[in-house]
């Protein structure tokens, strides 16, 4: 017996498998981002609120940080 030279079939994908394919692999890119933001937000507020004992809702006003960023990087003449 010897192999055949014919080429190998090609395989058909469903609508459903190509588009699942799509989602996870969209999903495994999109993850340690999200996971990302989602730390920071904690750490965040865990840090604002636990440490120093500010209010949850200040964790989220631009306010409080650019007040914060001008604490820490204003001269102080």
């Amino acid at each position: 017996m010897t192999a055949s030279n014919r080429p190998a079939a090609k395989k058909r994908r469903s609508v459903w498998s190509l588009f699942g394919q799509i989602v996870g692999t969209t999903v495994k890119i999109l993850i340690i981002p999200v996971l990302c933001v989602v730390a920071l937000v904690v750490g965040l507020a865990i840090g604002y609120v636990v440490l120093g004992d500010g209010e949850l809702a200040d964790v989220f006003d631009m306010n409080t940080w650019k007040h914060m960023y001008d604490l820490v990087f204003t001269d102080g003449n």
